[in-house]
């Protein structure tokens, strides 16, 4: 297809984001604190770390039964999950750490999980963050196998199921990226004929292609030649791993932006979105902030997206004590904030969207919208 260059226009709408941008640089310089994740950061950074590695050595010693070697594998899979979400993700934001040197370091664990850091910080930090919730261009609900995640996706009749089956599609999130990136390369070249990316740099496919054989040495060929399994074994433990780790970060991505709520702007003929882009971004996220510390610490804050597509050089640690700041500001000028009242409700909302989608046309039923909550102070 032909890409078209998207351009977000609203001067009435403009004057949100300067407003809500002082405050929170008056919330850090007024309290003396700097926007990265600071010395607790990379403390977690390295638990998350030891998550995954620590498992994958303890299976490599040989010295466990194949049932807790299986144990291992998805204990591995929190790990996978657990770097993504609050170490690779904040890092290659830039926001884990002051110096570029410390980003680029632990923006470097995404190898590790079989992922590329060139490529997601296209279509992620530019594409996604940018174009949030718009169909041909966030890959985050577009061209996804046998689902529907945009009401501008072609219907299909198996759609109607997708609610029963999609988390199953979800849990293979990472095992994608093996071949995932590759596929990257094309889409964005394309997209750099319309100037909404670069082309893919030559020097970068040799970094994915060096990145994933290190994969594949580390993840099979290593095991396979250390322990006395059969690859069947082998692929078990893989899956397992990757199911686990699959379906936490997919399902924690897919309550932001795929809820009740949320918008799915169209651009015109021309590509122009008729709003300012933060209030694009307020109006295409959503948070599920519960009362749970563990989960918001597990998953790297993404419980508080909204705060986190409106400000993504800002470390996650900060956004549960600036989000009553950007509420409060998008009330004074007449936004919604939507907000999900925890993990559970955001779920459900998440899965009556996914049975909406799975018609040509939503049922009346799936058009209320719940009601917004507040968020703590």
């Amino acid at each position: 297809m032909q890409y078209q260059k998207i351009k977000f226009s609203n001067k009435d709408k403009s004057v949100f984001f300067p407003v809500l941008r002082q405050r929170i640089d008056h919330h850090f310089s007024s309290n003396n604190i700097c926007k990265s994740g600071g010395k607790g950061i990379k403390y977690k950074a390295l638990f998350m770390l030891s998550l995954y590695l620590i498992p994958y050595a303890l299976i490599l010693s040989g010295n466990f039964s194949n049932m807790i070697n299986l144990a291992l594998a998805v204990i591995m899979g929190l790990g996978v999950a657990g770097v993504g979400m609050s170490v690779m993700h904040d890092a290659i934001h830039g926001s884990l750490a002051t110096s570029k040197l410390w980003n680029k370091f632990f923006g470097a664990s995404i190898y590790l999980l079989g992922g590329n850091a060139y490529n997601w910080e296209v279509q992620h930090n530019r594409l996604h963050h940018t174009y949030t919730n718009i169909h041909e261009v966030d890959e985050d609900i577009t061209g996804k196998f046998l689902l529907r995640l945009s009401f501008q996706e072609k219907y299909k009749s198996i759609h109607r199921f997708q609610h029963i089956y999609a988390f199953f599609l979800y849990s293979l999130m990472t095992i994608s990226f093996l071949w995932k990136d590759f596929k990257e390369i094309s889409l964005f070249n394309k997209m750099a004929e319309s100037g909404m990316t670069k082309p893919f740099p030559k020097k970068e496919l040799a970094t994915l292609i060096i990145s994933k054989i290190g994969y594949v040495i580390f993840i099979l060929a290593i095991p396979m030649y250390f322990l006395p399994i059969s690859f069947g074994q082998w692929l078990l433990g893989f899956l397992a791993m990757h199911f686990t780790s699959g379906i936490i970060l997919s399902t924690v991505f897919q309550m932001a932006h795929v809820v009740e709520g949320v918008h799915q702007p169209e651009p015109d003929e021309t590509g122009c979105v008729e709003n300012a882009w933060a209030v694009h971004q307020l109006q295409t996220t959503s948070n599920f902030a519960g009362k749970s510390k563990l989960l918001s610490w597990y998953i790297g804050g993404l419980d508080y997206q909204i705060e986190h597509h409106l400000f993504p050089s800002i470390s996650h640690v900060h956004y549960h004590a600036i989000s009553p700041i950007v509420r409060a500001t998008a009330l004074e000028f007449g936004y919604d904030y939507n907000a999900k009242k925890n993990f559970i409700t955001a779920l459900g909302s998440h899965i009556r969207m996914l049975r909406s989608m799975g018609y040509p046309f939503p049922p009346a039923v799936f058009a209320q919208q719940p009601e917004e909550v507040s968020v703590p102070a």
